[in-house]
């Protein structure tokens, strides 16, 4: 025994005639909505590129409007049951080409069908059991998200000062250090004095003697006398 035709299933239906639109293109969006629940078909074709999902998006509003409003049944308990393009009738035109022959158009028509049903109950209860689990795990991620936010006195603390000590930004640029504003420090007008210190006799071992002027006129006189 053959099953229940598509035109003739039961379910809350909004149909579009005479679309300027493929059949063949609108088969290619309807293929993508059909069995989702009617929140997830709205999103797929909310994001889709192709242009006939603009005219299926208004067609699946348009159904589930009915359903609410005519047979008083919640959105949120919606699926598309089904859906499909028939074609209609083709416009025909001619283009005029080379030698005098006709190039032939054909504008194609189609009738696009949608078709919205209350979910089964056990498929019902597993749609809202994934919908709370989703939501609630979506809830523990923004909790975590929020908790693991470094503070600025904490963690931001030490990498400022690891980041100073090493001469590198946050990104590994080369930081600026500021020049130190001790009261003491020479200014730049100032000539800059050295200070030697002389070395520690106990701790060279070696006996140093102040060099006077007199040695060299010693040596100088025995030299004389060798000569």
């Amino acid at each position: 025994m053959p099953g229940v035709k598509t035109n003739e299933r039961e379910g809350t239906r909004a149909v579009l005639k005479y679309s300027r639109t493929s059949p063949s293109k609108v088969r290619v969006v309807l293929n993508l909505i059909r069995g989702q629940h009617v929140q997830r078909a709205a999103e797929i074709l909310k994001f889709s590129e192709r242009d006939a999902a603009q005219i299926v998006g208004k067609l699946l509003d348009s159904a589930v409007a009915n359903a609410q409003n005519n047979d008083q049944i919640d959105p949120e308990e919606l699926y598309v049951s089904a859906c499909f393009a028939d074609e209609g009738p083709t416009l025909k035109r001619f283009r005029p080409r080379a030698r005098g022959r006709a190039g032939k158009i054909r504008k194609r028509t189609s009738h696009v069908t949608v078709i919205v049903s209350r979910m089964p109950d056990a498929e019902l209860r597993r749609f809202r059991a994934k919908q709370s689990a989703d939501q609630a795990a979506q809830r523990a991620r923004r909790v975590a998200g929020g908790r693991g936010t470094p503070s600025t006195t904490g963690a931001a603390a030490p990498e400022t000062e690891r980041n100073r000590r090493f001469g590198r930004g946050r990104r590994g640029s080369a930081s600026v250090t500021e020049a130190p504003t001790d009261a003491t420090e020479a200014s730049a007008d100032e000539p800059i004095i050295e200070e030697t210190v002389a070395p520690d006799i106990a701790t060279t071992g070696i006996e140093t003697r102040p060099v006077d002027s007199t040695d060299d006129d010693a040596v100088i006189d025995t030299d004389e006398e060798k000569s």
